[in-house]
């Protein structure tokens, strides 16, 4: 069975200000949601999901159905408040969506077989691609999920602080634990992070999840059944995310199984911030003039 791709592209884009998951980056036009679907497409996923939400839904599909139909399957789930919160009542001013973990919920009816997540707005690369591709195929059970473990010097933006899951690696390869991390900057050509009113280093090969996990359907019983606890919990907070890192950790932490950290040798790249744009821009011109991509992805 060929593993799905899950694409996450409900998001507010908020720091970005513009709806960055459909704009164009590559010599042809190409999205950034483009090159990660061509990397899984040649690496051998057979089925595309994207989450988003039902106000750009049309704008959306115009935009991708004519590039993917007779080359991949595809499907659409939305994302939506009142999806998975089993008899809570959501407050009136809750705006935020719940979060990436929710978000993977909500594609519960719409994938049975092995699958992986990514953002829409983030460049991966081919080797963790295949990676991911070779682990769903041949290693992913309903104990055994997987992260893609980036180097943190390979996915720093240059224009303002980021937020990176700090991935706690242990003997056998697998997760032991994972650290939000949510203030991460170049200071003096070191990465350093705040925590209160100090700065701490970080290495440049520290391992970090850029949200590219590999899970088996089993994660979605195991998620509803924590989406009710958080929402017991924290319903009443406005700002509360319910993460996949939290079902990472509950995961490890409950004996229910573990996570394989995959190491790529690939750089990321994203648009975290409007100044990111022509980086990424030039970063694509100079992969496909090195052959990694035609110039025309889709022709």
């Amino acid at each position: 069975m060929q593993p799905t791709l899950l694409i996450l592209a409900a998001g507010m884009a908020s720091r970005y200000g513009s709806l960055k998951q459909i704009q164009q980056f590559g010599p042809s036009g190409e999205t950034i949601i483009d090159y990660s679907i061509y990397d899984a497409i040649r690496a051998g996923f057979g089925k595309i999901v994207f989450i988003i939400r039902d106000n750009f839904a049309e704008e959306f599909k115009e935009i991708f159905e004519p590039k993917l139909k007779g080359k991949v399957e595809t499907a659409y789930v939305f994302q939506n408040m009142d999806a998975f919160v089993n008899g809570h009542a959501v407050p009136a001013d809750r705006t935020k969506p719940w979060g990436t973990a929710h978000a993977v919920l909500c594609a519960k009816d719409a994938i049975n077989e092995p699958f992986a997540v990514i953002n829409a707005d983030d460049f991966y690369g081919r080797d963790a691609f295949e990676k991911m591709a070779a682990f769903l195929k041949g290693e992913c059970k309903e104990d055994k999920y997987s992260v893609v473990g980036y180097e943190l010097g390979k996915t720093i933006s240059e224009h303002g602080s980021v937020s990176r899951g700090v991935c706690e690696v242990n003997g056998n390869g697998n997760l032991a634990g994972i650290t939000e991390r949510t203030k991460i900057y170049l200071d003096n050509g070191k990465i350093v992070y705040e925590e209160g009113e100090k700065k701490v280093e970080l290495g440049p090969k520290t391992p970090v999840s850029m949200n590219f996990w590999g899970f088996a359907p089993s994660v979605f019983p195991i998620s509803e059944k924590m989406f009710d606890k958080f929402l017991t919990d924290n319903i009443s907070n406005p700002k509360s995310e319910f993460f996949i890192p939290i079902v990472v950790d509950q995961f490890i932490a409950g004996g229910m199984g573990e996570v394989k950290v995959i190491p790529t040798s690939s750089q990321w790249f994203g648009v975290t911030y409007k100044e990111d744009a022509p980086g990424v821009q030039a970063s694509l011109s100079a992969l496909v003039k090195n052959g990694e991509y035609p110039d025309n992805l889709w022709k």
